[in-house]
């Protein structure tokens, strides 16, 4: 197994691993939690196998607001049809961070790829956090986000999915938060479900919010990923954040994604 980093900030390619068969899941584990996110070539599996390696990485659960495959209720289809013109879940987020336990971790696989573009971006929230002066981080360090799932619609991009759900989430999490596994700290805050700050308005919390928004996608902190049919990402939600590019208007994309199941954050 090789690890090829793709970016100063984050990510890398895990090359010589066929994950249908045997796979150091302890090697994996460590990039996972060294590169924020990982990518694998040329995985040709079923939802089974798909399902059997996530299993190796924690436990998958279901999305709350689309309903699984057949057979797989917790592996759900990520489309965008030729007709479409709004890409599920197309802005900066951290997957559910509106539920009161946001999951550790997520994986994508290809199905169908348009011609060109479609890529994903992924920002570091560890170098977003620790790029801020002393004083913004002791003034994020007593702050409270309040995430909704009902801000900025990320759900609501393919209505077909959705309509049938009424219910609303929302969640208190810290601002800066400490990854459980490695230690670090981590902003956590994101665009598309941070509403307020705790026991303030959303008039008063915005003006900081909106700094916090551009500061943690700018370009030092990122990384893309260019798909190809048989691709596998897999992100920690913890400390990376990550956003579609929706630049492939008239084509069709069509991925596979688990989510793993997170803890409260602290």
């Amino acid at each position: 197994m090789e690890i090829r980093r793709i970016a100063g900030a984050l990510g890398a390619e895990v090359l010589g691993v066929d994950l249908s068969r045997d796979f150091s899941a302890e090697g994996i584990r460590r990039a996972f939690l060294e590169h924020q996110v990982i990518f694998f070539r040329d995985q040709a599996l079923d939802p089974a196998q798909f399902m059997a390696f996530a299993r190796t990485m924690g436990k998958p659960v279901e999305y709350p607001f689309v309903k699984g495959i057949a057979g797989f209720p917790e592996v759900i289809e990520v489309k965008k049809l030729e007709h479409e013109r709004h890409a599920f879940g197309g802005i900066w987020h951290s997957d559910t961070a509106y539920l009161d336990e946001p999951p550790m971790g997520s994986m994508l696989l290809a199905r169908e790829i348009p011609p060109y573009g479609g890529d994903t971006l992924f920002a570091s929230q560890y170098l977003a956090y620790e790029a801020l002066s002393g004083e913004m981080k002791k003034l994020l360090s007593g702050l409270k986000g309040v995430n909704s799932s009902s801000k900025a619609d990320v759900t609501r991009t393919r209505e077909d999915m959705v309509k049938e759900y009424a219910r609303s989430y929302e969640a208190e999490h810290p601002v800066v938060r400490t990854h459980p596994e490695t230690g670090r700290k981590a902003l956590y805050v994101n665009f598309g479900h941070t509403v307020r700050f705790a026991g303030m308005t959303d008039e008063e919390s915005a003006p900081l919010l909106e700094f916090l928004f551009r500061h943690q996608i700018k370009p030092e902190f990122t990384c893309r990923f260019s798909w190809r049919v048989g691709s596998l990402a897999f992100w920690d939600n913890r400390c990376a954040q990550h956003n579609p590019v929706n630049d492939y208007h008239g084509h069709r994309r069509v991925m596979h994604r688990i989510t793993l199941a997170g803890d409260r954050p602290r």
